[in-house]
């Protein structure tokens, strides 16, 4: 039972203290109560909490303002929302509004979202309720340089994709989503040049190109800003939520004028989306980011933790994968290194060792034998050592 949280510290209810390395689901991007997002939205809370967006507010349109430039290229308008699987249900919307084709291309071992919607492009039957759900999405073999078939050569990859669009579509498309790190499916990265091949098959298929940068985005990465930038691509439709508001239910699609425009023949409306309070605290979380150069953080403390990570990788064999970015990362238990069988009971075992030695981790992939090592941005030096610290001792116990 967590009651209190501090920067990348929770405790539970008798005071005990737990290093926090999965962030509320990669949600708390900047720290738990971050005295700075804490004063934002305490200052407007006091101020006005809510009147929908029929009436103008000045957080709302200064934060768009404030999100959008930092955004490449001419992704310039911004719907706000309240999560991930609304805004990637949003993004899809917007998608075959635009191009006036039906058909999505997605990844296998990809998560969208919960909603009927966004229920179709998840890759993983764990995430797929038994009822009609996926009319007209299509998956693709997923570019994974661990476990799939071409290892690190994304275009090979992007060849299942032009197959897709040419055998199980009319030929044309209405686009195609990705996360540029899998999350959920166990902090996978995109093959190398994977999406530029995708995004250009794409887009001269009449479709348009979703980056779900729901886990990456905010400079947790460490070299980018952005999961897409990794890649060296520009989206048409960005989609954000979780560390977006620190923990408040916050999100965002952001897209182009001409994509934007195809909404405007209905009417559009979300209750809560840009709400004062949430605004307030992604406004500050955006400050926050840049004044405590957390991306840059990121990228150091990041490399420090992959090297420990990897250290420990050559004295225990059951390590079969160290990945990731910045402070992204997942660590694939397996059975054996050469068949890669999934160690999902180990991975259970260590993660409530870890726990119980004051590490709270967090863990997925389809068979749930991947560390998800997701803190919060203010994860320290000292922090990943003790991590790997305690992980070893556990690692030793099986």
């Amino acid at each position: 039972m967590i009651v209190e949280g501090k920067m990348q510290y929770l405790f539970d209810e008798k005071g005990r203290r737990y290093l926090d390395a999965f962030a509320g689901i990669v949600t708390v991007s900047v720290g738990h109560c971050h005295p700075a997002v804490n004063e934002a939205v305490n200052k407007q809370n006091a101020l006005l909490q809510h009147t929908t967006t029929i009436y103008l507010n000045n957080q709302i349109a200064e934060y768009a303002k404030e999100l959008t430039d930092r955004m490449p290229g001419n992704l310039k308008v911004v719907y706000f929302v309240n999560s991930g699987s609304e805004a990637n249900d949003m993004a899809i919307m917007l998608a075959r509004l635009y191009t006036g084709n039906w058909d999505m291309l997605c990844l296998r071992n990809a998560y969208h979202g919960m909603s009927i919607g966004t229920m179709g492009t998840c890759g993983q039957h764990t995430w797929k309720q038994p009822m009609p759900q996926g009319f007209g999405y299509h998956h693709a073999l997923n570019p994974d340089p661990y476990r799939g078939p071409y290892g690190d050569d994304g275009e090979r990859y992007a060849a299942d994709v032009a197959d897709l669009i040419s055998g199980a579509t009319p030929g044309r498309v209405a686009g195609f989503i990705a996360e540029t790190i899998q999350g959920v499916g166990g902090t996978v990265p995109l093959a190398t040049g994977y999406l530029p091949a995708v995004y250009k098959m794409v887009r001269e298929a009449g479709g348009v190109c979703i980056a779900d940068e729901v886990q990456t985005g905010f400079g947790r990465t460490g070299g980018h800003y952005w999961g897409f930038q990794r890649q060296g691509v520009i989206p048409d439709i960005v989609t954000m939520a979780k560390g977006i508001g620190n923990g408040l239910p916050l999100a965002a699609v952001v897209t182009t004028p001409e994509i934007a425009a195809s909404m405007a023949s209905r009417l559009h409306f979300n209750t809560y989306g840009g709400n004062p309070v949430c605004s307030a605290a992604g406004r500050a979380v955006l400050r926050v980011v840049d004044k405590e150069h957390r991306q840059a953080h990121c990228a150091a403390v990041g490399e420090h933790l992959l090297r420990r990570l990897r250290g420990l990788q050559a004295k225990h064999d059951i390590i079969g994968d160290v990945r990731g970015a910045g402070l992204m990362l997942g660590l694939e238990l397996v059975k054996n290194r050469a068949t890669k069988e999934p160690a999902k009971a180990e991975t259970a075992a260590v993660m409530e060792s870890m726990k119980d030695m004051g590490v709270l981790m967090g863990k997925g992939g389809l068979h749930g034998n991947v560390f998800r090592i997701k803190p919060p941005m203010c994860f320290s030096h000292e922090d990943a050592d003790f991590l790997v610290d305690v992980m070893d001792a556990s690692l030793c116990k099986l």
